[in-house]
């Protein structure tokens, strides 16, 4: 991955606009938690392959980044994106990684599903 090209990315999420596309989003602190003691909670949100079709979607922020998919009835949004790649397949990778280098955050999008 690369780090954000913010006109790049705006460009893609252009074109992907009004198509029928599968999603993949997921925040994470995850096991990057446990050593913050017995009272530490670990938080993760997770879809794979859902299904969206977005109207328009906006990447703001002057680093880390956030991502907002309006959709017909509603929104996806992600914040805290620094990094992004267009892979072999023509998917839209986002990903948020923090100081050390751990994810926290990933926004996908594909015109066809990821592997499970």
């Amino acid at each position: 991955m690369q780090s954000m090209d913010t006109r790049a990315v705006q460009q893609v999420l252009d074109q992907f606009a009004n198509r029928d596309l599968y999603l993949h989003l997921e925040t994470t602190n995850g096991a990057y938690a446990a050593h913050r003691g017995e009272h530490a909670m670990a938080v993760c949100a997770y879809i794979r392959n859902g299904r969206i079709r977005y109207q328009r979607g906006t990447l703001a922020g002057n680093g880390p980044y956030r991502v907002g998919l309006k959709m017909e009835e509603g929104w996806v949004y992600g914040e805290g994106l620094t990094d992004w790649e267009i892979d072999s397949q023509g998917r839209l990778l986002l990903a948020g990684h923090d100081s050390e280098g751990r994810l926290a955050v990933a926004l996908e999008l594909s015109e066809t599903p990821f592997e499970l």
